[in-house]
């Protein structure tokens, strides 16, 4: 019955990403149809993630009530290697990205939102969907970690993979510049080049920080209980 009000809560979450992506993607917004289209963001990329991650969660929580008591060795591999990219996406991706993405965005508009978020931008987007793209993102995979165990990778490994991502959406984001002449975001367009060489690399140290802040947060979640269990007995 504890498995019942959890997979409830995944289904909700993945339900509610699947309306803000299609709401998202209905904006008639001139980035949109500029080269890249919303994939030059990363708050629509970490919005997949974050769809595909919750959309593997509930593949799980059905796989396991439909094979549960009479599963074979296949079913039974193959859950596991679901389960591993579950924990694999949580890890690497869904939180690091997702917390990245909110703490940034929040950062810079409190700062100055036309750094990152232009006052044009209201006529096009509604507040309810501004915050289920950078407010909501990290209660929801808080809650995620909350009622389930993750297994993080060896930090050296997750840290790799957390870089590649970095490093291959910065490339990206100089590849757009470099067709289009525009930066995606408009913070870039204030600062000298050096400075956005600095700039980049403190984003890239930051999504590290918020892996490790990740993997000790699973660990305070889930470790502890189970030594204060282990000391009980």
């Amino acid at each position: 019955m504890a498995l019942i009000p959890s997979q409830v809560l995944r289904v909700a979450i993945l339900l509610s990403y699947f309306s803000i992506l299609c709401h998202y993607k209905a904006l008639d917004m001139p980035a949109h149809q500029t080269y890249g289209g919303s994939w030059k963001f990363l708050t629509f990329i970490d919005l997949v993630i974050q769809a595909v991650f919750f959309g593997v969660c509930v593949l799980i929580d059905v796989s396991s009530l439909l094979t549960k008591g009479g599963a074979s060795r296949e079913q039974e591999r193959q859950l596991r290697k679901l389960i591993g990219l579950r924990d694999w996406m949580m890890a690497v991706l869904a939180f690091p990205v997702g917390a990245f993405v909110v703490f940034t965005f929040w950062t810079l508009y409190l700062y100055d939102r036309d750094l990152i978020y232009p006052r044009l931008l209201d006529n096009f987007i509604p507040q309810w969907l501004n915050h289920g793209m950078h407010t909501t993102v990290l209660p929801f995979i808080i809650i995620e970690m909350r009622t389930t165990h993750h297994r993080y990778p060896s930090r050296s490994w997750g840290l790799a993979a957390v870089c590649c991502f970095a490093i291959g959406y910065i490339l990206w984001t100089c590849w757009v510049h470099q067709v289009t002449g525009v930066w995606v975001y408009p913070v870039l367009e204030h600062i000298a080049p050096l400075a956005r060489v600095v700039f980049f690399s403190a984003m890239t140290v930051a999504i590290c920080v918020f892996y490790v802040l990740g993997e000790i947060l699973n660990s305070y979640i889930w470790d502890k209980p189970q030594t204060e269990k282990v000391k009980g007995e």
